[in-house]
């Protein structure tokens, strides 16, 4: 089985990180034991780099196997459809 590797590119405050957040713990985490979930503060020098890289232009960015799934948001169904297409 593969490893996926989700990448979730925030800022403090922000709700729907914060909705990311929890989707990514409560619903992909414990049904998808091959993905890696690592979460990067937009304004730390990680985050920028990836911000310009992505050109990501509202937060949430979500980067999955390096490349730009979403911005803005998380569509829970479109997740668990292009984790079980990677997997």
């Amino acid at each position: 089985m593969n490893t996926i590797k989700i990448q979730e590119v925030s800022t403090p405050g922000c709700s729907h990180c914060a909705a990311a957040k929890e989707l990514l713990e409560n619903d992909i985490r414990p049904n998808f034991p091959n993905v890696e979930i690592e979460y990067i503060e937009m304004m730390s020098e990680q985050g920028q780099k990836m911000v310009q890289e992505y050109g990501i232009m509202s937060s949430p960015g979500i980067i999955v196997n390096g490349e730009l799934f979403s911005v803005g948001g998380l569509d829970k169904d479109k997740l668990i459809e292009k984790i079980k297409a990677l997997s």
